[in-house]
């Protein structure tokens, strides 16, 4: 029976020694699934200050991903919110990062797919976590979502802009190697926006604010003017939305549970308008990195490429970055090569299909490992050609491995070739009895002799290969029986072939 979804924790934060470690296993339970690892991913994530309701606005987009089709999709007044884990109070609820861990599968109206995770941070600066902590984790979620959500309270202030700083230097390095706006989408999401007469509530107000918040002066220092400018050129979208506050009885009451009846009118008005225009399938973009739509499976490689940089004692440099997002593009199209190769192959010679000639099966590897090196080179990737070249080398060698391993596969369909020995060995012995017998007839018996003792030897070798198959041991006696049974079949053949050429050659000549 499939397990109840719900949180799962992909990232861990050790408050020892504040180290970071992935599950990969977890992840890869998620995003491997047969119905979404090949789907282009969208990564909605929410990242921010702790205690102002992250978890508590993702569990509003579950719960509309599971009734988008209802128009009541919100609920009832006495439905409690479930799905990520929250509560009210002072004290932090989500460490690390956690996935939804049902993947959400969407179709758009030109009938494409897209398979749509949800991501849970973190709440930064609390009482326990460093700066790198915080840091670390904005950084895992901003570099892997398609859109972040920039939670914040009452207003933007200019450190929470700074805290975007580092990440802006990240992606302006990147951008000098790709070309590329680095990042995706982010969204500003001001909570509990007390001045609508000033801003309305919703994107409109929230564009107008922004477009303040964000504007570069030349009055301005100069440090303020870049962090703007950075903000601008490494996000490819930019957007707000003012949020108004949920309700006294929402932020006070340590019993409340979700429910409808408790939240503010207005607040659930503009969830409304939010969650549908963030989670509309035709306005969902794919995660890209360089320019290329990444797949769940993909992801998965970027995440663990990502969490090695972040293992080390001090923040990672730019240029780390830079590298870790190069090896897991190579990795993802490593991935995606090596899946066709396989996948094309097992459609020829796998599982109970039926034996293939040889040269047959090699013709179709021959051509299918090419087809794999050129959707593997067709990819763009990041890291220059001689970096590239050395995932080349890995998805060959990697190639080989299973070409070698279908090969085994197909030869052990060969009927003949399970009984070459015992065939090879009655032959022999049939051989033997009638040569003997001819050798008698004409009175040979020395010859006649030689061939009795030679067909005792291999019936002895014939009973002796049985025992072995069927014992199981001594198999260095059953390979050296093999063999030798292997190069009389070869002999054999060669003689056979080299009759044939004789016979052809007399009669062109007659």
């Amino acid at each position: 029976m499939r397990n109840q979804p719900g949180p799962v924790q992909i990232v861990t934060v050790s408050k020892d020694d504040h180290s970071f470690a992935l599950d990969a296993e977890a992840l890869s339970r998620i995003l491997l699934a047969p119905e979404v690892r090949d789907k282009q991913v969208v990564v909605l994530s929410v990242a921010g200050a702790f205690r102002k309701g992250k978890s508590f606005l993702l569990d509003f987009m579950i719960r509309y991903m599971y009734k988008k089709n209802d128009e009541n999709w919100l609920g009832g007044d006495d439905e409690p919110l479930t799905g990520f884990s929250w509560r009210g109070g002072s004290e932090p609820e989500t460490t690390g990062i956690q996935l939804w861990s049902e993947v959400f599968l969407v179709t758009r109206d030109d009938g494409s797919e897209l398979a749509v995770v949800l991501m849970d941070t973190q709440g930064a600066f609390d009482d326990q976590s460093t700066v790198k902590d915080c840091a670390t984790i904005f950084a895992l979620s901003t570099m892997t979502s398609s859109v972040q959500i920039y939670n914040l309270s009452q207003n933007i202030q200019e450190d929470d802009l700074q805290q975007l700083q580092l990440f802006t230097e990240y992606g302006r390095l990147a951008m000098d190697e790709i070309f590329l706006k680095p990042f995706q989408s982010l969204m500003f999401l001001i909570r509990d926006w007390s001045f609508p007469y000033e801003y309305v509530y919703g994107f409109k107000g929230g564009e107008e604010f922004l477009d303040k918040r964000l504007q570069v002066t030349d009055v301005q220092h100069e440090e303020l003017q870049t962090v703007r400018e950075h903000i601008h050129s490494c996000f490819t979208d930019i957007s707000c939305f003012l949020l108004p506050h949920p309700g006294l009885k929402v932020a006070t009451s340590p019993t409340f549970e979700g429910e409808l009846r408790d939240v503010a009118p207005e607040f659930k008005n503009q969830l409304k308008s939010l969650i549908p225009e963030l989670l509309h399938p035709n306005r969902l973009a794919a995660k890209e990195i360089n320019g290329n739509k990444v797949t769940c499976r993909g992801l998965l490689e970027f995440f663990k490429a990502y969490i090695k940089i972040y293992q080390g004692e001090d923040l990672p440099q730019p240029k780390t970055m830079l590298m870790a997002t190069a090896e897991a593009n190579n990795l993802a199209a490593v991935a995606t090569a090596k899946d066709q190769y396989y996948k094309n192959m097992e459609r020829v010679c796998g599982g109970d299909l039926p034996y293939v000639a040889p040269e047959s099966l090699e013709e179709k590897n021959v051509f299918f490992f090419k087809e794999a090196l050129r959707t593997f080179s067709s990819t763009k990737k990041m890291g220059g050609q001689e970096f590239c070249d050395k995932y080349q080398s890995q998805l060959e060698k990697e190639m080989d491995e299973m070409w070698q391993s279908f090969s085994k596969h197909n030869e052990s369909k060969n009927l003949f070739s399970a009984f070459r020995t015992p065939a090879v060995l009655f032959v022999l012995v049939c051989l033997l009895y009638i040569l003997s017998g001819i050798f008698l007839f004409v009175g040979l018996s020395t010859f006649a002799l030689v061939c009795d003792c030679t067909l005792g030897v291999v019936m002895m070798a014939m009973l002796t290969w049985a025992f072995i198959r069927y014992s199981g041991r001594y198999s260095g006696v059953g390979g050296a029986i093999d063999q030798a049974a292997g190069v009389v079949l070869e002999q054999a053949t060669v003689v056979m072939k080299s009759r044939g050429a004789g016979t052809g050659d007399q009669k062109k000549t007659n």
